[in-house]
């Protein structure tokens, strides 16, 4: 698939991207740190090549390459697996970067377009993905796309916080907050 910017082909990772693609994602790990994000990106830069090469092995790893055969930036992606039945398969966005020097040239459009095509011929009906909350940029850009918020997480930090031993947890609750949580990830 060719970009807005000719300069740039939307095409699928090859083994010899995913050195280029672990340390891209490290930056992208980087990047997310200043949203709250609390994955540790050089500690797990063996994790997310081998991830990166499950992707590349299934047909789920794009890259945006320059006519010189730089990697402008990449996408990760899959059909759900899981052991819930769903009443739609969906495909799962799980990585979606563009180097600083290439952004704002439609590049990263062209590889949610090309990641949107490829899941929807294998069957997917709708695509889930996450974003940070407080990555608004990224927020704004998938919103642009037609994607909706559909479930929230939510985080509390507990460092300085009492144990729910020390504590009359009964004080805090509103009525009804004890009744039982139907949350689960389970579906992912």
């Amino acid at each position: 698939m060719t970009t807005p910017n000719t300069d740039l082909r939307i095409e699928f990772a090859t083994e010899a991207d995913l050195e280029t693609l672990a340390d891209d994602w490290i930056e992208l790990a980087r990047e997310q740190e200043r949203h709250g994000s609390h994955i540790v990106p050089d500690a797990n830069r063996e994790a997310i090549r081998d991830v990166l090469a499950g992707h590349q092995f299934n047909d789920g790893l794009l890259v945006a390459r320059t006519t010189a055969d730089d990697v402008a930036g990449f996408a990760s992606f899959s059909l759900e697996r899981g052991m819930f039945t769903l009443d739609s398969t969906r495909g799962v966005l799980s990585n979606l970067y563009v180097k600083p020097s290439y952004r704002d040239q439609g590049i990263g459009t062209a590889l949610l377009e090309e990641v949107e095509h490829t899941l929807a011929e294998r069957g997917a009906a709708v695509v889930i993905l996450e974003a940070m909350a407080d990555n608004e940029a990224a927020r704004r850009f998938y919103r642009r796309h037609g994607y909706d918020t559909y479930r929230v997480g939510m985080e509390r930090s507990l460092e300085g916080s009492k144990s729910d031993s020390d504590s009359d947890s009964s004080s805090n609750e509103r009525p009804g907050s004890a009744e039982n949580d139907t949350h689960s990830k389970e579906d992912r």
